[in-house]
């Protein structure tokens, strides 16, 4: 049977006026992130409408193939076989009920590139292949489904019963139910998804499809048959969990990987590619509070400063050559050399005394031109009166050194540095 006699019989006709505005429902209700967020990034545009639609992905590609096995069962043509091939009559009846499984992948997509004048690269690729593989699995799933419950039954209990099952396992635990599900998580900016992270949910889905089509065979010996398909389903499965069994919420990623501009040495300067307009601009800040500090006596020289943001949710400390930071943040507010000064009062602790620490960055503040921002930050504070006596003190601290020499103020710089973890404001 042609793919064109295949569509004129299928179920796809009738369905796909539901399933297609249904997913531009999903594409726009589901927006909760305005895209020029994403600042141009392929694979995190096309992750996240995928987030809400990866259900009904699935959804259909099981519940359509499950009324397409009960039509042929009722109809005859599945029991033609051997005359005809099992495999290509199923192939020939489950083609439609793919394709438009994949058109729920591929709109939504293709709608957040075309939105955003945006390629797709190869890395944002990834997840969509994941999805059309599982589509298929879950569509030859179905596909054996119809063939052993009335379609009348099966087809409205299995849409619902996977669209939840998908769709909710992002809210059970244990977590490795959610990543053999297919249904993945959000992608951010310098962030793929690593090719192990793709396997689990491959192994489930494709596990079953395979034993489920094991029984097809034209073998005589059911029970032999039987034994088979459940062996590459308990190992499948098996396999699946212990891949991703020691995983926490998020599964494996890869970071780093979005294209960075750099300019400049001692320091060079790097920001991703798509965000990277201001930098020359961000590099002349850098290198004039650097020199601000250099005049007080303070040496402060990383060798580089790059934009974290293309670190994704696995963020990297900063080291004394090394300096990570917001860069695309700073520049869309304005307040860049206030980063770089921040960047430059490093403190050995995670957490410093609210007065010895603010007291070094006042002083540090002073020194690059910063403390009209450090005053406007600290009073935007909910006002209270241990707040004003705190600031007070603050005040008191640096105004002291600031009456003497270049030199005291700058040994009083490094010494307070290494005493704000502990208390000591002096």
């Amino acid at each position: 049977m042609k793919f064109a006699s295949s569509m004129r019989s299928s179920s796809v006709r009738w369905a796909a006026p539901f399933v297609l505005p249904l997913t531009l429902i999903y594409y726009f209700a589901g927006e909760s992130t305005a895209l020029d967020e994403f600042y141009g990034y392929a694979p995190a545009l096309i992750a996240a409408p995928l987030m809400t639609l990866y259900a009904l992905a699935y959804a259909t590609a099981a519940a359509l193939a499950v009324w397409e096995s009960g039509r042929l069962k009722a109809s005859g043509i599945w029991m033609l076989a051997p005359a005809r091939s099992r495999y290509r009559i199923a192939a020939n009846a489950l083609a439609p009920t793919i394709l438009l499984s994949w058109l729920v992948l591929i709109l939504p997509a293709g709608l957040s590139l075309t939105r955003t004048t945006i390629f797709p690269t190869t890395g944002s690729l990834r997840l969509p292949a994941m999805a059309a593989i599982l589509c298929v699995a879950y569509s030859v799933i179905g596909f054996g489904i119809g063939l052993k419950v009335p379609r009348l039954i099966a087809a409205p209990i299995t849409a619902v019963v996977g669209w939840v099952a998908i769709a909710f396992s992002r809210a059970v635990q244990p977590y490795w139910v959610r990543h053999i599900s297919g249904q993945y998580t959000d992608i951010g900016f310098g962030e793929l998804p690593s090719y192990l992270s793709l396997l689990p949910p491959i192994l489930f889905a494709g596990s079953i499809s395979v034993a489920v089509a094991t029984m097809w065979l034209p073998v005589r010996r059911k029970l032999f048959l039987g034994l088979l398909a459940c062996g590459l389903t308990l190992g499948g499965v098996y396999g699946a969990q212990t891949v991703a069994k020691d995983w926490n919420h998020n599964p494996p990623l890869i970071v780093g990987q979005a294209d960075m501009t750099c300019i400049g040495n001692s320091p060079k300067v790097c920001m991703p590619q798509s965000t990277s307009s201001d930098l020359q601009r961000l590099r002349n800040d850098a290198v004039s509070v650097l020199k601000d500090l250099h005049d007080a006596d303070v040496e402060r020289t990383p060798s580089l400063i790059t934009d974290n943001l293309a670190d994704g949710r696995y963020q990297k400390r900063s080291t004394a050559e090394t300096w990570r930071m917001g860069l695309t943040t700073a520049a869309n507010q304005g307040d860049a050399r206030y980063q770089f000064m921040l960047a430059a009062v490093r403190f050995p602790c995670d957490r410093v005394d609210p007065i010895a620490g603010p007291a070094v960055v006042l002083w540090a503040a002073k020194k690059t031109g910063q403390a009209e921002i450090f005053e406007r930050r600290a009073t935007t504070q909910e006002p209270s009166p241990q707040r004003s006596q705190e600031l007070r003190q603050i005040h008191d601290i640096v105004n002291n050194v600031l009456s003497q020499s270049r030199e005291k103020q700058a040994a009083w710089f490094y010494r307070a540095s290494t005493q704000a973890c502990t208390g000591e404001a002096s």
